[in-house]
């Protein structure tokens, strides 16, 4: 095997092998998780309490990753260290979140002092791209959209976590299709630091698989969301594939997100109140299991991460054939959802 195989699959298998013990303990452990536990409530699909101590377990496996490539001397990207900063800071207002809740504005300012530690770190949008079309962003826009995209995923991913096996498994095919993508280009370290986060979240899955006997509480979630964002902007300014290519992979964590807050606008609802109106929890709600539901959107998150990889080397005009047939996915799995629930009603 190659050096640079090794310098993957070494810091992914100790990211695998750490968060999958570290969940394990916790959940077998009742005392670690009595000030977190994750209660029954308007936005949750659980009836009983489970604990919501997993973001420790997926940030053992990110530690003990980082330590094996550490110790190993392989390749890393200058800016971890500006990623290490941001996600701490992310991290330790979930974790107090997670122990009793912080307000909102705190959460908030917290999340933007991560965007911008991001941007210190040299991570920022400043290409707007398409297939076959490119346009520099003036400072005055980029810093802003930079902003908003990496708040916004934060807070997507953490809206998302809401069914057993979800959140980690697009972390593990998200994840895993940028590691690809890193790996195809040649980037050893952008690699290796994707197929930790992948493998972190596989390890982590073997107890949240429903039915879930922890969950990742605010501290994973919001983690993960913070990384995706990072990990898109790195990738797309290192060459490695187009900004786009990187929300196609998180695409249905993105579409869903976005889609149910513009609906809710529409609606005149209040967006920062708790809801159940994402497509995977109208399912449920619907009478789909949660099995069931996110067997099926696995395969949806299998094959968003093998186009999203194929995609990089397809010519201009297949690129938005790609993009053109995925919209039209998304658009029948609205209507598939509706049609659930309006069969679920009839049957009342």
């Amino acid at each position: 095997m190659s050096p640079f195989s090794w310098a993957v699959l070494l810091p992914g298998a100790a990211a695998f092998a750490a968060s999958g013990w570290f969940a394990r303990r916790l959940w077998r452990t009742p005392a670690l998780a009595v000030r977190m536990l994750d209660l029954p409530n308007e936005r949750s699909l659980h009836r009983a309490p489970v604990p919501r101590t997993g973001g420790i377990a997926l940030w053992g496996g990110l530690i003990a990753a980082a330590g094996v490539a550490l110790v190993a001397g392989m390749p890393v990207i200058s800016g971890w260290a500006w990623l290490a900063v941001a996600a701490t800071v992310v991290a330790v207002v979930s974790f107090l979140d997670d122990q009793g809740g912080v307000p909102t504005r705190y959460r908030l300012i917290a999340h933007l002092a991560a965007a911008l530690v991001l941007i210190s770190g040299g991570a920022d949008w400043s290409l707007l791209e398409l297939p076959g079309l490119a346009w520099q962003l003036p400072d005055a826009l980029a810093l802003p959209l930079t902003v908003l995209f990496v708040v916004w995923m934060i807070n997507l991913y953490n809206f998302m976590d809401g069914m057993d096996g979800f959140a980690a498994g697009m972390a593990v095919f998200g994840f895993g299709a940028l590691a690809v993508l890193g790996a195809g280009g040649g980037d050893a370290a952008f690699a290796l630091g994707n197929a930790a986060i992948a493998a972190a979240a596989g390890g982590f899955l073997l107890s949240n698989f429903p039915p879930a006997r922890i969950f990742l509480g605010d501290l994973g979630s919001a983690t993960l969301g913070l990384l995706a964002a990072a990990m898109s902007l790195i990738g797309s300014q290192r060459g490695l594939f187009p900004l786009w290519v990187a929300w196609l992979a998180f695409s249905p964590f993105i579409v869903d997100a976005t889609w149910t807050l513009i609906r809710r606008l529409v609606r005149g609802e209040r967006i920062w109140t708790a809801h159940r109106s994402h497509h995977y929890q109208r399912l449920v709600l619907a009478g789909w299991s949660q099995r069931e539901t996110v067997l099926r959107s696995y395969l949806l998150m299998a094959a968003c991460g093998a186009t999203a990889v194929a995609a990089r080397d397809m010519s201009q005009r297949d690129q938005w054939w790609l993009l053109a047939g995925w919209s039209c996915i998304y658009f029948l799995i609205g209507l598939k959802t509706r049609l659930v629930e309006r069969g679920a009603a009839a049957r009342l």
